[in-house]
């Protein structure tokens, strides 16, 4: 059974950009109230339609996050839809990876969608609503060149399991999103050497945020646990499961 979001409350965190951006826009276009959120007001503003809310912040802060949630509330007195996908990447090995830098991955991969989650979940109890978590096959395979961004994109995936089993007896549907390669500026982006000649040719294969966002959407009307898109991820997803050995031999030569 697909649910209108016509009305509905949305939170979109990274929405300045990239699927964060096209997310913004396919919600707008079945109707939903927009909060946006962000470190640049410019290119929030840039995305957003007149009737979104527009909230910069840096969400690696504990007190942002917080302001995050009492400003939708303020404005809309209410919370439908939780998206966490604001993230970053870099490119270190995890024998070379400068700790600081990893911590501050995990304070916006990993903590950030954590803490907003437990903020949000009275409303969205109250609401019988929608909390996202916008993960990565990174976070069902581990990635040599991108060590630390899959360890908190696993923990992220971890989290939204136990997030699912506890909110289901409220009525709060918890879905998990598995992007595989799509076409953003995340190598650009990203701290750290230049990603491996191997990833970066893979990018003629990548979805494009617009695809990556719609398929987002799709799972939120339908409520479903899950999203991998595309949809050919399930058989990386399922190699790694299966034949783990072989897949670790075949990525760690990339």
């Amino acid at each position: 059974m697909t649910q209108s979001l016509s009305g509905k409350i949305a939170i979109v965190t990274g929405a300045s950009e990239g699927i964060g951006a096209r997310l913004a826009a396919a919600l707008r276009g079945r109707g939903a109230r927009l909060a946006l959120v962000a470190r640049s007001e410019s290119k929030l503003r840039a995305v957003a339609g007149p009737e979104d809310l527009v909230i910069p912040c840096d969400l690696t802060q504990d007190a942002t996050r917080s302001t995050v949630i009492d400003r939708a509330l303020e404005h809309f007195g209410g919370i439908d839809i939780l998206i966490n996908n604001a993230g970053r990447g870099s490119y270190y090995s995890a024998i070379d990876n400068p700790l600081e830098d990893a911590r501050s991955m995990f304070d916006l991969n990993f903590f950030a969608p954590f803490h907003l989650a437990q903020l949000a979940a009275p409303w969205l109890q109250k609401s019988r609503g929608t909390l996202v978590n916008v993960s990565s096959i990174a976070g069902q395979m581990s990635l040599p060149w991108l060590a630390m961004y899959s360890a908190s994109k696993f923990a992220l995936a971890s989290l939204t399991s136990t997030q699912r089993m506890e909110l289901r007896r409220d009525g709060v549907n918890v879905m998990a999103v598995f992007p595989g390669y799509v076409d953003t500026d995340f190598q650009t982006n990203a701290a750290g050497a230049a990603p491996p000649p191997s990833i970066v040719k893979g990018k003629r294969f990548a979805v494009t945020s617009a695809e990556c966002a719609e398929a987002i959407v799709r799972g939120i009307e339908q409520r479903r646990s899950v999203v991998v898109t595309p949809r050919i991820g399930w058989v990386l997803v399922w190699m790694n499961r299966l034949f783990p050995a072989m897949v670790e031999s075949q990525v760690g030569k990339a």
